[in-house]
């Protein structure tokens, strides 16, 4: 009879899995024995377990489809717990799975011990402990049926020593085991936000990670032309209208464009798709869109009245609420009534940011780069950011022109994610080019995952913003602490180049224009991992910003 570590493999390849991200550890070697000889599931050995949740965090926003993790007990687990937090904050299902003490062990303390059950529940959707090796296939199969239910989020296994060798027979089931119905949206409600439309003149869309979970790309669009209403995203939402369309307005909210933030501003109806309403897309909640309306649809009840009060709650999946609003519109009365806004629009269309590329500076700056990935990257290509000044940069002048094509940290602010994300991107789209925008700062916490890049022939490009600093915090200090810059030098000794070559990437410092045109261009071309160390002023700040609890109109812009 097989054992329970082979149960474990041959129940994640019943779910259609083929990729793990992970390291090895005592309390997980019999798995590993396993995977030994495995030849339909690709393990890709991480550096960190921190970098193996968001590789496999990387790997589902990229695919659409479930990334799986692993660990050994004790310090391997909660090395997981910040991608997993990462990935429950972005609704990214992801599968994460640890061994552990043997049963009788477990609560005495034994070596390499701890309680991952307590620590992974609230940043979960579920989490198991499996005590008997026969549990183990229905419990893959309903964490994974979780995982990617409803509001998608990571889910977690814990998997005993002992339970990992005992024998059993294999008996997966075939019927679902997770009893989850996707809620249909009421009627009542789907009326009421289609009488809010029918009177409304100033219509905003903000659109959010919802939809792109649920594909409603086509829907958005087809919403936003018939009232011709301007689409903003959170950062989440990037890309779910390509950013081409004269109706994407871009991101709103703290770093959001001045088109969009005003047009939220001065909207009468605000329909919030699959977003949560954060405090960065909102800022004060008491001065949001406060002449609007709100309908708001999201497939988690929970998100009902959380931050912002609305008129009509629609609880139901993005792609199928909409689709029942666009059936229920009268087209002509829609159309009728948006002539002054459409003039309007016009007007704040003129104040989109636009990188500055020929300014007569040769050096570089970041809107620049930005500017020639525009240009250079494809639609299928993959832009994966860090966090900080790095992350808005990409997210305010970059233009995405399909969903998932954009992975950033947004809830929690992950710094480090980009590089092991962008491992996980290039893993579930190999034919796609992945480039990590990335800062300084964040490279630096986990530039010990390039050799995974290296190892492992997943071949991606680092372009990072090299100021010595840690940016955002930097330019916090200087706009809101008078330049009073604690603690956020980097220094000078650390070569970036030395130090990417060291982990055997190619690698090279830019500084001019010209100098970056040619090292992305031989980047791309190249087929390997490569680092392009980018020296930018070392007070280089990105704007638009709104000051931190202020109302999304005080746009600070000195650019």
């Amino acid at each position: 009879m097989p054992t329970g570590s082979r149960i474990l493999i041959d129940s994640l390849k019943k779910l259609g899995i083929k990729t793990i991200f992970g390291i090895p550890g005592g309390a997980i070697i019999p798995v590993y024995d396993e995977l030994f000889e495995e030849k339909e599931i690709r393990h890709i050995l991480m550096r960190h377990e921190q970098g193996a949740a968001h590789a496999a965090d990387g790997f589902s926003r990229a695919s659409g489809k479930i990334g799986v993790c692993m660990s050994t007990s004790g310090p391997g687990a909660t090395n997981l717990v910040t991608g997993i937090t990462t990935a429950y904050m972005d609704s990214s299902p992801i599968m994460s799975i640890s061994g552990q003490v043997p049963v009788p062990l477990i609560g005495v303390d034994a070596f390499q011990e701890a309680d991952v059950f307590s620590l992974m529940l609230p940043i979960t959707k579920t989490n198991f402990l499996i005590r008997k090796v026969e549990e183990i296939p229905v419990t893959v199969k309903k964490a994974y049926e979780i995982a990617t239910s409803g509001r998608p989020g990571p889910v977690h296994i814990d998997l005993p020593k002992d339970v990992q060798v005992a024998e059993a027979e294999f008996n997966f089931p075939e019927e679902r085991v997770y009893n989850y119905e996707t809620p249909r949206p009421d009627k009542e409600a789907i009326n009421k936000a289609v009488n809010l439309i029918l009177k409304s003149e100033r219509p905003v869309i903000i659109a959010g990670g919802g939809c792109v979970t649920s594909n409603a790309t086509k829907e958005v669009i087809r919403l936003a032309e018939l009232i011709q209403a301007p689409v903003t995203t959170s950062l989440m939402g990037k890309g779910v209208v390509p950013e081409t369309h004269p109706l994407s307005f871009g991101l709103v909210g703290m770093h959001g464009t001045k088109a969009a933030n005003k047009a939220v501003q001065e909207s009468d109806l605000v329909i919030g798709v699959g977003v949560r309403f954060s405090d960065r897309t909102t800022g004060s909640v008491s001065s949001f869109a406060p002449k609007a309306k709100k309908i708001h649809i999201n497939i988690d009840l929970a998100e009902k009245n959380k931050t912002v009060d609305v008129d009509v709650f629609i609880h139901g999946d993005a792609k199928e609420s909409l689709k029942l609003i666009l059936s229920n519109l009268k087209e002509k009365l829609v159309k009728e009534k948006t002539g002054k806004w459409r003039e309007r629009l016009n007007q704040l269309r003129k104040e989109m940011p636009k990188p500055r590329e020929e300014d007569g500076n040769p050096n570089i700056t970041p809107e620049y780069v930005i500017a020639r990935l525009n240009k250079v990257l494809s639609q299928e290509d993959i832009v994966v950011t860090e966090v900080g000044q790095n992350q808005m940069w990409a997210a305010i002048f970059y233009k995405v022109r399909k969903p998932r094509k954009f992975i950033s940290s947004g809830g929690l602010g992950t710094m480090g994610f980009g590089l092991p994300a962008s491992i996980g991107a290039k893993a579930a789209c190999p034919e796609c080019n992945v480039v990590d925008v990335a800062g300084d700062g964040s490279f630096l916490m986990v530039c010990n995952q390039l050799p995974v890049t290296v190892e492992s022939n997943l071949p991606i490009v680092v372009a990072i913003f090299d100021n010595r600093y840690l940016g955002m915090v930097r330019q916090w200090q200087e706009l809101f602490y008078e330049k009073r810059y604690s603690h956020v030098y980097l220094g000078e000794k650390t070569d970036l180049v030395k130090v990417s070559q060291g982990f055997g990437a190619e690698a090279t410092c830019v500084e001019k224009k010209t100098e970056f045109d040619e090292a992305i261009k031989e980047a791309l071309s190249s087929r390997k991992t490569y680092v392009i160390d980018i020296k930018i002023a070392r007070e280089a700040n990105v704007f638009p910003m709104v000051p931190p609890g202020e109302p999304i109109s005080h746009i600070i812009d000195k650019r």
